[in-house]
């Protein structure tokens, strides 16, 4: 007979690390666990409480899943992680710091609104879409509609994303100084100051091709034609959803089972909300194509429908009005004194991500606006090497944006600054040096903070040390 054990010093935890647990689970977490699920069979002991934080228990299945996950996740990149008792506490401190989060959420009043909690959801199922490569090989893949995995993946989301905001409310609140990170540069021996590499500042305006006036009014043209053939015919809308539609909900006759009215996009709810059950709505043009709705039950602010989705064909799109649309803007800058590129940026580019920052282009992995030349992808690179001045300016070029559709579109680049490569030091690379120093403060801080946290909460760990069997089996 086991006697719990409370433990007055539980094993650190490290910010980043869980940090990093954390956005990596919810990035890889549900395509892996139909992986694993679908691949091991293996018969499971029965299941135990592992820890107690407060009301929330903490069960040992679930610290198991998440470092299988975990290794699996680094096997797909090529790296072998080997199960290790340091690794599955790690993962278990996670969890416990997760539950010290939320109970403080609850203690400050946090909540995050559903709309957030949608719109998270949304991004992130096309994230999923992206990488299964299609959202009937996503539907596949776990088996079940995507409109499913919103239901289930919805309360995880809402609780990352609860902690997420304690953790980050909490660090906001942590600044430091000039005289800091000075002494954080000076406490660097002077031989192990890294070589920081050739760097750039760049900006960008985008322009998104138009779908070609012919092929718009192609697709049009034929989603009036299947209405007709549902209204005048009498052919069922079902049927023909299974024949032509382009959306994922086509082989099922073009079933989207209940769901919030702010869940779909809003030019599909409002036509869909103005229907009486059974009624067909006239043609609905939203960012997809073309809709054909058919609104079956309305309860509240939720909806079941059916749909056709014709959409324009991507391969029709209007390159020409793109390119000469930048030309026209790249003509102007170079014509018209004082003009600056980061207001033609914000008022002119489509692209939401860099438009409202005056075009400025970041680091997509530090966030950090100079960017070393290794870390460009293949396609900005090349065009980075024929700017050889600063302020010189690009012509146009194709590539992908990066959005959940992943649409092709055009853009000019302007080469705001460049930074050869040199000794890392407080005058060129001081916000460099305060991110690194404050990270390393936040760190400090934070991990004080959680463990005063933990005075303040019940916390009980019923376990020693994990068993030989939790070593996965691949």
């Amino acid at each position: 007979m086991y006697e719990p054990k409370i433990f007055t010093k539980p094993l650190s935890i490290s910010f980043i690390g869980a940090f990093f647990t954390i956005l990596l689970l919810l990035l890889i977490t549900p395509i892996l666990l139909w992986a694993q699920n679908t691949t091991i069979s293996q018969p499971r002991p029965t299941d135990q409480i592992i820890a107690q934080v407060n009301d929330h228990v903490i069960l040992k299945s679930d610290i198991d899943t998440d470092v299988r996950t975990y290794i699996l996740q680094n096997r797909s990149y090529g790296q072998s992680i080997p199960f290790s008792e340091a690794l599955w506490f790690s993962f278990l401190e996670n969890s416990v710091e997760n539950f010290i989060l939320l109970e403080k959420a609850k203690i400050d009043s946090v909540i995050i609104p559903d709309d957030r909690v949608n719109r998270a959801m949304d991004q992130r199922i096309q994230q999923l879409i992206m990488q299964a490569g299609s959202e009937q090989a996503l539907e596949r893949a776990f088996g079940k509609p995507v409109i499913q995995l919103r239901e289930e993946f919805r309360e995880d989301f809402r609780e990352q994303m609860t902690t997420e905001q304690v953790r980050q409310t909490y660090l906001s609140g942590v600044t430091i100084t000039r005289p800091e990170v000075a002494e954080f540069f000076e406490s660097i021996p002077k031989d192990s100051l890294p070589t920081i590499p050739e760097q750039v500042a760049l900006s960008q305006i985008v322009i998104i091709p138009p779908a070609k006036s012919d092929a718009k009014e192609a697709a049009r043209f034929f989603a009036e034609s299947l209405r007709d053939s549902i209204l005048v015919h009498g052919i069922p809308l079902e049927d023909l959803a299974k024949r032509h539609s382009d959306g994922p909900s086509g082989p099922r006759g073009g079933l989207l089972p209940l769901m919030g009215l702010n869940e779909l996009v809003s030019e599909y709810s409002a036509a869909a909300a103005a229907l009486t059950p059974g009624q067909i709505s006239k043609v609905v043009e939203t960012e997809y194509g073309y809709h054909v709705i058919e609104l079956i039950k309305r309860i509240g602010d939720q909806i079941e429908t059916r749909h056709i989705l014709i959409s324009v064909n991507a391969e029709e799109l209007d390159d020409d009005v793109a390119i000469e649309r930048l030309i026209s803007i790249r003509d102007s800058l170079v014509e018209i004194p004082n003009l600056e590129f980061s207001s033609l940026a914000r008022t002119k580019s489509q692209d939401p991500m860099t438009k409202v920052t005056g075009g400025k282009v970041l680091d997509p992995e530090t966030g950090e606006r100079y960017i070393p030349l290794n870390r460009l992808d293949a396609n900005l690179y090349r065009t980075v090497l024929l700017l050889e001045n600063v302020g010189d300016i690009s012509e146009p070029r194709a590539f992908t944006l990066n959005s959940p559709q992943g649409a092709r579109a055009y853009r000019i680049i302007s080469l705001d600054q460049r930074i050869e490569e040199h000794i890392a030091n407080m005058d060129q690379d001081f916000e460099r040096l305060r991110n690194i120093a404050l990270q390393q403060k936040q760190l400090r801080e934070y991990t004080q903070w959680v463990e005063e946290l933990r005075e303040e909460m019940y916390i009980e760990y019923r376990i020693d040390v994990p068993s030989a069997s939790l070593s996965p089996q691949f």
